[in-house]
């Protein structure tokens, strides 16, 4: 009996409080990691992102996409 988050669940329980296109220090609170590895999962492409100018936005629906990978493969 897992205790997997459904999409849903991650959308009430943890990014309820952010906006739907979060900077990189919003991703990295609401996943709870470092900035570095926050930059890193960008860079890798395993989240995905906006680049404007210098800065990053990343859209609430592919912080969940990525939730949903991650999840999937454990």
């Amino acid at each position: 009996m897992g205790a997997s988050l459904t999409v849903k669940d991650a959308y009430s329980l943890i990014l309820k409080e952010y906006p739907d296109v979060m900077n990189i220090e919003q991703m990295c609170s609401a996943l709870g990691i470092s900035t570095k590895t926050g930059y890193q999962l960008l860079k890798e492409g395993q989240v995905l992102c906006l680049k404007i100018g210098r800065s990053y936005r990343i859209p609430k629906a592919h912080l969940l996409t990525y939730l949903r990978i991650r999840g999937e493969s454990n």
